[in-house]
């Protein structure tokens, strides 16, 4: 019987932006929720860590505009909680810090609803942190105040002192600010704050879109109109604006500001995004693939029988996901790794191999180059004579069947998965490369670049023929299947894996004009 004093609701905070900085709680909580109410300006990527049964939902699709939702978001949380689910509401920044976190926990209490408040990285520390500018420095601040630009006409009690902040001894950090910036400006300077004070904006803090502007505060409202920055926004205050760097260590990574598109399968991007990220990046996931199970697994059950009677010598794998989908249906017909006995195991490459590690099963041979041919070509002193079985996709090319024919005694294909075109691509993803936005777009395969590029209408072949958009291939044979499409291929991957692919975009990236995030 469940704890009625346990947790039904958990305030959490989502963090300034780059998904890295969820806190391992926030990641937790997220796992086993029922409902995620989120924020609009959330990042998305954080939805990855929810439940797969959870549902989804943004405040901005709640009735009412903007003051009114949050009756509605308070009805909501209450009503799921007492439903007996579980509840995230993932809040930008730190739930406590300008996020009506405190009404939603004083909500919570009067309705008797059990809750636990999630602290997250708040935009002031982040865009500080990612900037190089210490809020605090011995010599020039010994103070930071978090201060809103943004408060309710008919607050009670005491408004906001700006001649105490003017001469506050320390780091100003205004949230929500940027449309009052220049009565902000007005009042600090009407109480005696300098004009050549050192300021900063910062918008989208943490993430590779962060933008900036550096400015004494007198000019700081004609240089964000000059930069075109909005909100929301960050804006620094104090002498500490100055110890920044030139350029930040974040502003120093090799893909930083560049938008790269990433084409894999959903459940398998998560990794090659977050490495994007990590590189600072803006990656946007953009499956045009999906992987599934076989629609009749009859000849994989049979031919798993035969595996385990020892009727084969050789198995092998040529994704990932064919390990996956093997070895899962191993258990789902009620037998286990013992089945595979004595056969030997090939895998194409790397990836496959860590597969394989997974389960406690090491390739026999793999590939020093990882495509179809080498691999055939490492079988054949090996599979001579004998019986091989592949294990793959429903589609692909039949180079390894043909070529291990040659030299076995049998060869034998089963369709462990299925592959088939994404029906209905990301419309907002397709606008963006319209626009010209996405500068790099990955292909990881053959049918992935097929089908990505037959989604392709007249206005992105233009930008690609220009060399506006520029494709990356992660292998010889996937930068053959888009020249047969007509297209050009910027750079082919010379380690045929999804790192490998990722060092062939930051190569190109090298190439191009360096990506700058802010303006003086």
């Amino acid at each position: 019987m469940s704890d009625p004093s346990e947790p039904r609701v958990f305030l959490v905070g989502a963090g300034p932006g780059d998904p890295g900085l969820l806190t391992v709680r926030g990641a937790e909580v997220l796992a086993r929720a029922d409902l995620v109410l989120y924020d609009q300006l959330v990042p998305r990527r954080l939805l990855d860590y929810a439940n797969p049964a959870a549902e989804l939902i943004c405040v901005r699709d709640l009735p009412g505009h903007h003051p009114d939702k949050y009756p509605h978001i308070h009805t909501k949380l209450i009503e799921t909680a007492r439903a007996g689910k579980t509840v995230v509401r993932l809040k930008g920044g730190d739930p406590l810090v300008f996020g009506r976190g405190g009404e939603e926990a004083e909500t919570l209490r009067d309705a008797g609803v059990p809750y636990e408040i999630v602290p997250g990285v708040t935009a002031a520390f982040a865009a500080a942190s990612y900037l190089d500018i210490p809020l605090t420095h011995r010599l020039h601040a010994s103070a930071v105040a978090l201060v809103t630009g943004h408060e309710l006409p008919n607050k009670p009690g005491n408004k906001l002192d700006w001649e105490a902040l003017a001469k506050f001894p320390g780091t100003l950090a205004v949230y929500m600010g940027i449309a009052r910036l220049p009565l902000i400006i007005a009042e600090l300077l009407k109480f005696g704050k300098s004009p050549d004070t050192p300021s900063a904006i910062i918008e989208r803090a943490s993430t590779g879109d962060m933008r900036t502007v550096f400015a004494r505060l007198g000019d700081l409202e004609q240089a964000r109109r000059s930069a075109g920055l909005e909100a929301p926004g960050l804006i620094l205050i104090g002498a500490v604006v100055d110890l920044r760097a030139d350029r930040s260590w974040f502003e120093r990574k090799p893909l930083f500001g560049h938008r790269v598109l990433v084409t894999r399968p959903r459940h398998q991007a998560g990794p090659m995004i977050r490495k994007l990220e990590l590189l600072g990046a803006v990656p946007h996931a953009f499956p045009t693939v999906e992987v599934r199970d076989p629609t009749d697994w009859g000849p994989v059950d049979a031919a798993l029988g035969e595996v385990a009677h020892g009727d084969w010598d050789w198995l092998v794998f040529t994704s990932a996901n064919g390990v996956h989908k093997l070895v899962r249906r191993l258990g789902a017909i009620g037998m286990d790794l013992r089945a595979l006995g004595p056969v030997k195991i090939a895998a194409i490459g790397p990836k496959t191999a860590d597969a394989l590690r997974e389960y406690h099963l090491n390739a026999d041979v793999v590939p020093k180059t990882y495509i179809a041919e080498e691999l055939a070509a490492a079988l054949t002193s090996e599979v001579a004579g004998k019986r091989v079985l592949l294990a793959r996709a429903n589609r692909g090319r039949d180079v390894l069947r043909v070529e291990l024919a040659k030299v076995a005694a049998t060869v034998a294909q089963i369709t462990v998965y299925e592959q088939s075109d994404v029906v209905t691509l990301d419309a907002e993803v397709l606008d963006s490369l319209r626009r010209g936005e996405i500068r790099y777009v990955t292909l990881s395969s053959s049918n992935i670049a097929r089908a990505l590029l037959g989604a392709f209408d007249e206005t992105i072949q233009g930008r690609v023929h220009r060399g506006e958009i520029r494709l990356v291939a992660i292998s010889p044979e996937t930068g053959n299947a888009v020249r047969d499409l007509g297209f050009p291929v910027a750079a082919e991957a010379d380690l045929y894996t999804t790192d490998g692919l990722i060092d062939a975009v930051v190569k190109l990236a090298n190439t191009e004009r360096p990506v700058s995030s802010h303006m003086e």
